[in-house]
């Protein structure tokens, strides 16, 4: 029998998720694909026929929460400019019947950032404290929130082009999210002897370059979808300690990783870690003198296990 899945739109979604501790959501999920207990195929890029678009799925299986699913983003070419969308459907492995479809657009913005926050607490020096955030859209406050906690921040600097002429009335907003937010109007004021360097850009060319830093940074990558996107140069990747969310589906993917192994002599094998590996102490940590790059792609696994979370929330309400 046949039956209708519970559909959430973006508020609500976005009310839901300040419900669930995302974090602890996409380790056990990371720990899971560790221990064979969850599948992440890489990610399916479709082209729309005509030049009219294309659609990328993530997909991804979670065995022991007994689902699976989808997530789809369009991006539809148009007149008035491109439209991208998101949708993830979680499936029951048991029924085979259709359980949840929530509108994506929280969840990728929360998965992304969380993610990020996962690798910060991995990878950065337990005595790190000064924070950058380059980007100041909803991804980069998001990243905010989820990392603000995870070390003693002695000082937190943002800088975004888009406010370099107005960092005042911009830090006015924003401190909102953290008292020890800075907003600053130069690139290099903010990467100014940083620990954590968080990229949070829709930039599709490097943001910044490591070898210009003062001193050895963890720099976290997210990029966007354009085609072969990179925050960071190629080259650099030679000279950076490189881990990733998943190394199966991520130098696949990664613009500067691809880029690096066609131009540079990169070998993803030079990858010393992924989260899976990381959260279960399958990978060595990497040494605090030398800059360390963390590149996620945005899995379709994490957009399904905070489907399922909030589906398995909605059942309590």
């Amino acid at each position: 029998m046949s039956s209708t899945p519970y559909v959430i739109a973006q508020s609500q979604a976005r009310q839901w998720l300040a419900q669930v501790d995302v974090p602890q959501t996409l380790r056990k999920l990371f720990r899971d694909l560790a221990a064979g207990l969850a599948v992440q195929p890489a990610q399916q890029l479709v082209e729309f026929p005509q030049g009219a678009g294309d659609f990328i799925n993530y997909l991804g299986v979670l065995a022991e929460d007994r689902v699976y699913g989808v997530k789809t983003s369009p991006y539809i070419v148009r007149a008035e400019g491109p439209l991208v969308t998101a949708w993830t459907l979680l499936m029951s492995m048991d029924s085979g019947q259709p359980l949840l479809l929530c509108d994506a657009g929280e969840l990728t913005t929360a998965r992304t950032a969380a993610t990020t926050a996962v690798a910060v607490d991995a990878l950065a020096p337990a005595e790190a404290q000064r924070l950058a955030i380059i980007g100041s859209g909803p991804v980069a406050q998001a990243h905010l929130h989820y990392v603000k906690d995870l070390r003693e921040w002695q000082s937190i600097r943002l800088y975004s082009p888009s406010l370099s002429q107005k960092p005042a009335e911009a830090g006015a907003h924003l401190q909102a999210l953290d008292l020890r937010l800075q907003v600053v109007s130069q690139l290099q004021q903010a990467l100014e002897d940083a620990d954590v360097i968080l990229l949070c850009t829709s930039s599709a060319g490097p943001v910044i370059d490591p070898g210009t830093l003062s001193k050895p940074a963890l720099i976290t990558s997210i990029s966007t979808n354009a085609p072969r996107a990179h925050e960071v140069p190629p080259a650099a990747l030679k000279d950076m300690q490189v881990y990733c969310d998943y190394r199966q589906t991520t130098p696949g993917s990664a613009g500067e990783m691809l880029l690096a192994g066609e131009q540079h002599g990169w070998d993803k094998r030079a990858i010393l870690g992924d989260l899976p590996e990381l959260l279960s102490d399958q990978a060595q940590r990497p040494d605090p003198q030398r800059h360390v790059f963390f590149r996620s792609i945005g899995l379709g696994l994490e957009d399904i296990a905070l489907a399922n979370a909030l589906y398995r929330l909605q059942g309590t309400l």
